[in-house]
């Protein structure tokens, strides 16, 4: 992870503590106690929340750990907020070098926000991380993020009757306002399209899908060849998001990462590639849902939580299922073609989705202005059920 003029983890010097009120003080994260506590306290904000599903420790301290490829091209600092001795809040704030470089913006993010309902805490946490990415140089400060826009994102603002999906976030109702009445506009709205997968093609997804047979073969992952398969994943989503708002590239490093990830989790058929006269032209990654099989294990795997994940995982089996990525080549996106592609993974990912037991897939996010793919999404029975939103606000 690297420096500037930030708190590190693990190590580094700390700036000194800020007091914001009489009763809040915002304390920068130093060491692994610190880090434990940074980690562990949302569940103590979502005790008495249904819908709440405590995430794997082991993720999440793997999420800070130096090996975050993540942390090549980012500057972070991290701070918890006390009322005297008890913890009641978290953000970061950090500054993406790949982002600046696209986009030249002067525009750094928070993140990894919680606190009580309490508006002091929330103006501590959002003025504290103002004030450190001003002092770095930026003129705006937009998220949450956790950590970057290819991780989790956005503050969910409808939906908090259901859990999350894998890798999706969760909050209380009260964050919107909060973040809102310290200055912060809506800048982006993200959904969560919710589909079944027992749903009748419709006439049109039967015509397109007919249409392109002829040239089109939809195969999903070769596990062998892995690093090529990533090679292709990754060249292809580079191409079909490159002009979407706010993308960022992963780097090779992330890429593998991911890639690791996919060797543990996800079927063969999870992953599905359309290929255009032999051509890679599209591609989607459908996840099963790990948060449906850790809802009871509190975040802890030892000493008998392993055995569970891993019955559910492979012998009981999700029934629910996220979509995370899917991309169609920007050669076809505006054709009939592209219509088609997309349909015909959606078809492949749903035909592997009824002979592993999933009733339901979750899509996101979807960018609210696509309307393009919501259009699609429409057509086959989808239905938005959760929003999420980024917020921004410059930095005077």
């Amino acid at each position: 992870m690297s420096d500037r003029n930030s708190t590190t983890l693990p190590g580094g010097t700390p700036p000194t503590i800020r007091v914001t009120s009489e009763s809040v003080r915002i304390v920068p994260i130093n060491g692994s106690r610190d880090l434990r506590r940074f980690i562990r306290l949302p569940s103590s904000f979502y005790a008495d929340d249904p819908a709440w599903i405590p995430p794997l420790l082991i993720e999440r301290r793997e999420q800070f750990s130096p090996r975050n490829p993540y942390f090549a091209h980012a500057h972070c600092c991290f701070w918890l907020a006390y009322r005297g001795t008890r913890p009641v809040g978290r953000i970061s704030a950090q500054i993406d070098e790949l982002h600046e470089a696209r986009y030249r913006d002067a525009t750094g993010f928070f993140g990894l926000l919680e606190a009580e309902n309490e508006a002091d805490t929330f103006r501590a946490l959002l003025s504290t991380a103002e004030t450190w990415l001003r002092n770095q140089g930026m003129s705006r400060i937009r998220g949450p993020f956790n950590l970057s826009i290819n991780q989790e994102c956005g503050l969910l603002v409808e939906g908090y009757d259901t859990p999350p999906m894998i890798m999706m976030g969760h909050a209380r109702p009260y964050y919107a306002d909060r973040i809102a009445a310290e200055g912060y506009q809506r800048s982006k709205d993200l959904l969560a399209y919710r589909v079944t997968t027992d749903f009748t093609p419709p006439a049109l997804m039967r015509a397109a899908v007919n249409k392109a047979a002829g040239c089109v073969r939809i195969r999903p992952l070769r596990r062998p060849s892995m690093n090529e398969e990533l090679r292709i994943l990754k060249e292809i989503f580079e191409d079909a998001w490159s002009a979407n708002w706010g993308f960022i590239p992963f780097t090779e490093e992330e890429f593998r990462h991911l890639g690791h990830s996919l060797r543990l989790l996800v079927d063969d058929e999870g992953v599905q590639i359309a290929e255009v006269d032999g051509i890679p032209a599209g591609m989607i990654i459908a996840l099963p849902n790990l948060n449906e099989a850790i809802r009871d294990l509190h975040g802890r795997l030892l000493p008998f939580g392993w055995l569970k994940l891993l019955w559910r995982l492979k012998v009981k089996r999700p029934t629910t299922a996220r979509v995370a990525l899917m991309g169609i080549r920007k050669y076809f996106q505006r054709s009939a073609l592209g219509t088609a592609l997309a349909f015909m993974l959606i078809d492949a990912v749903r035909g592997y989705g009824i002979r592993r037991g999933i009733r339901e897939v979750e899509l996101s996010w979807i960018l609210e202005d696509n309307m393009r793919m919501r259009d699609m999404l429409a057509i086959i029975g989808g239905v938005p059920y959760k929003r999420y939103r980024i917020y921004e606000k410059a930095l005077q």
